[in-house]
């Protein structure tokens, strides 16, 4: 039987572990998903050496960007973007010691292919009479929230998709914005909002990042990386304001897919 798993802290509510496990039973497939939740990066090769049928990893918080010195070798997507969440294990027959692990990073995939389709939403209601003119595709600078490794990737991939983007922080930074200065010129210059940090996910659902969501109308889309819960007090609060928004279930199914594809290729 062939193991894939996630390594990161904590792990108490998997996407991955429960995706494959029933992609794995319904496509009859013989293999399993673990979890392996490490308090120390180091314990990567213990996990390697004593699970001889590992083929593939998933990577989650706190270790996208701390595992890259471990890797044999970094596809150039994950070296350009800094950051990985897909790791493949390749062994020579034989010899329990010896492995190769191979870093990718799916997640700008998933985030990608999730939100291009929202950018050539035209506005609706309110937003689409005052604006009758403006391109379909009003979304021409974003806010990141969050700069961790999933930021990363949204960051290349709106690179890629000609959208200015800046990082919003909680500490200030060389070209970062901190909460307290997010502006009302701000919230309306930069009309999508992304929060790829962790607040708001379950059990914290009472918590949301700390914007100026009074600000924010239907010319906006708000989209979480979070998908525990399903919406988010950050997406409830865009959502009365009539902001479109958009949760980050799509993204991780596609970047699933997409780490399945790099295992089995």
């Amino acid at each position: 039987m062939d193991t894939y798993g996630l390594i990161g802290f904590p792990l108490k509510h998997s996407f991955s572990a429960k995706f494959f496990t029933e992609k794995f039973r319904r496509e009859e497939i013989d293999a399993e998903y673990l979890n392996f939740e490490i308090e120390d990066i180091q314990d990567l090769r213990h996990i390697i050496i004593f699970n001889q049928h590992l083929k593939g990893m998933n990577v989650t918080i706190p270790y996208k960007e701390k595992v890259i010195p471990f890797l044999d070798e970094v596809s150039p997507e994950a070296r350009k973007i800094a950051a990985v969440n897909v790791i493949k294990v390749d062994r020579k027959p034989g010899d329990m010691y010896y492995y190769r692990l191979t870093g990718y990073n799916t997640d700008y995939t998933g985030f990608k292919q999730s939100l291009t389709p929202l950018l050539n939403r035209p506005m609706q209601g309110d937003a689409a009479q005052s604006h009758p003119s403006r391109d379909p595709s009003p979304h021409q600078k974003a806010l990141i929230l969050g700069t961790g490794g999933a930021s990363k990737a949204v960051a290349q991939a709106l690179t890629d998709l000609l959208i200015e983007w800046k990082y919003v922080s909680r500490t200030p930074g060389n070209n970062r914005l901190t909460y307290n200065d997010i502006s009302p010129a701000v919230v309306s210059e930069h009309t999508l909002i992304i929060n790829a940090s962790p607040v708001g996910t379950f059990p914290q659902t009472d918590q949301c990042p700390d914007i100026p969501y009074a600000l924010l109308t239907p010319r906006h889309l708000l989209y979480d990386l979070v998908y525990n819960p399903e919406e988010t007090l950050f997406l409830q609060k865009g959502k009365e304001r009539g902001a479109v928004t958009k949760n980050g279930r799509e993204m991780l199914e596609l970047q699933a897919l997409a780490a399945w594809e790099i295992w089995n290729k």
